[in-house]
């Protein structure tokens, strides 16, 4: 029975805002009963609402469309009563009020607790940007300029990124327009606009909610694969626009990571001008720990594409290599971009001496799968530095290993004296109890090849693949810790009561 009910009321209150915008959309006359269609997006019961967000959006479309609201800079509204205006642009003037009023009642129904009616709020506001797109309430003065209801867009995507709430549900919703090139390109620049604001009003604050609002948002931009012409828009473009800058975020270290993941693939190649973003990479790379080795990507991006220059980027390189990187989430595409910063000729001796030296003291302390993949990138190392060689045949060299002249603790690697060491870290291992890690190890004992070793199949390696390949492996004998029996024991009678005797 409440069930009935409940469609009865909704019936009762569909019936009545479509009366209520019949008699609008019919005569001048009945203009005050938008008035009530307004005031109907604050009824208590979700079927009313849904009911005034419904007829809302037919009347101001239509209106939007018959050029029935003024168009220009709104004067108030009492000024505009009192003023020497015509009647009609009284009206006209009246009625872009109610419309300004609607749009910030659904701007409010954004946060309502039913998400259909939030859902509701948000396709209306939508339908109003594309509408108001086509018909606009701005005069411009070129041909050329945008249309794009930038105010009104703003204001949605603020009331996306809310600070306390979370507004996932939302922005899944959302997710559909950010299909159309203007909607990802005005999201961008209403984002950028938006977070340096909400931070500077926080006042060094942490908020938690609204920086994953803002991840949320900007992480379901996903830009077209190829360069390709511009065609998919929610409102027709009449020009082009190229400017807008990226803000200097402070983020949250979970949300840093999920940023960097991203961002040399679906941030950087769609940008303009990516250059911008060197401030906040090279920030990143300050920081350290896994922040610092995802913000590699990035960096690399512009140091490829767009000639970055970063006077310090080995030294930097160089202090990040310490124990935990061997064992980070991130282990594998640090590693494959180390290989690429370090494959070129042209590096002095002294410094891939010092990273092969430190990546060998690492080795002391990682696991088997991680050895794999770092003995055989020193050794590549070496092959492309020959010069380096003196770091494994060094003749004469002593045995106390602590009289090592290589300094561990030394961040800068022109100072760390690796030219005057040797690699004594990977003959260690070659007792490794880990057969296949000794036999790396063993590459160094004879002359190395010219051909490097492929270290991106070794990225990836994990202990349980490890485990799954030992027990696949066939030994050519099986080794035994007691001998052949011999004499005695080799007849079947003698054997039977030895084990009679020993029982």
């Amino acid at each position: 029975m409440a069930a009935v009910g409940g469609r009865a009321a909704g019936g009762k209150a569909e019936a009545e805002a479509e009366a209520r915008l019949r008699a609008v959309l019919g005569s001048r006359r009945n203009a005050n009963t938008a008035l009530d269609m307004v005031q109907g997006l604050e009824a208590d019961q979700e079927a009313d609402v849904l009911a005034a967000i419904r007829t809302c959006s037919q009347l101001f479309c239509t209106l939007l469309q018959q050029g029935e609201l003024f168009v220009g800079q709104l004067p108030g509204e009492e000024e505009a009563l009192s003023a020497d205006y015509s009647a009609e642009k009284k009206y006209k003037i009246w009625m872009r009020h109610r419309y300004s009023n609607c749009i910030e009642q659904l701007l409010n129904l954004m946060t309502h607790a039913s998400d259909q009616v939030q859902e509701a709020a948000l396709c209306t506001l939508m339908k109003f940007v594309q509408t108001e797109g086509k018909w606009p309430l701005v005069k411009y003065e070129e041909d050329t300029h945008y249309v794009f209801p930038w105010e009104l867009f703003r204001s949605l995507v603020e009331q996306l990124l809310q600070v306390e709430s979370d507004s996932s549900s939302l922005l899944a919703r959302f997710e559909e327009y950010l299909e159309y090139e203007d909607v990802r390109y005005y999201t961008m620049a209403s984002a950028a606009e938006n977070i340096p604001r909400v931070i500077q009003t926080a006042k060094g604050v942490f908020l938690p909610v609204y920086h994953q609002n803002v991840f949320t948002l900007l992480s379901s931009i996903h830009m077209p694969a190829e360069e390709s012409e511009l065609k998919n828009f929610l409102v027709k473009q009449k020009g082009k626009h190229d400017e807008w800058k990226a803000a200097k975020l402070k983020l949250s270290t979970n949300l840093y990571k999920k940023v960097l993941v991203i961002f040399h693939e679906s941030i950087l190649p769609h940008m303009s001008k990516p250059i911008l973003m060197i401030d906040f990479l090279t920030a990143a790379y300050e920081i350290g720990g896994a922040i610092s080795l995802l913000a590699l990507n990035g960096l690399f991006y512009l140091i490829h594409h767009h000639n970055l220059e970063y006077p310090d980027f080995y030294r930097k390189l160089y202090s990040l290599l310490d124990p935990s990187v061997l064992h980070v989430k991130y282990r594998a595409r640090f590693f494959h971009l180390f290989d690429l910063f370090l494959s070129s000729s042209h590096l002095p001796a002294y410094l891939v001496a010092a990273f092969s030296k430190r990546l060998s003291r690492l080795t002391l302390t990682a696991p088997p799968q991680a050895l794999l993949m770092v003995i055989p990138l020193i050794c590549n190392l070496i092959r492309r530095h020959p010069s380096c060689k003196a770091l494994v045949h060094r003749p004469g060299e002593t045995q106390d290993l602590a009289a090592d002249p290589y300094i561990m603790d030394e961040e800068d690697p022109t100072k760390c004296r690796a030219m005057e060491s040797s690699l004594w870290e990977l003959q260690t291992l070659q007792k490794h109890y880990h057969p296949d890690v000794a036999n790396a190890a063993a590459t160094i004992n004879k002359a190395l090849s010219n051909q490097e070793a492929d270290i991106s199949v070794l990225l990836d390696l994990s202990i349980s693949v490890l485990f799954e390949k030992e027990p696949k492996k066939r030994a050519k004998f099986a080794p035994l810790e007691f001998e052949p029996a011999e004499g005695l024991l080799s007849r079947k009678g003698d054997l039977v009561t030895h084990h009679w005797a020993l029982e």
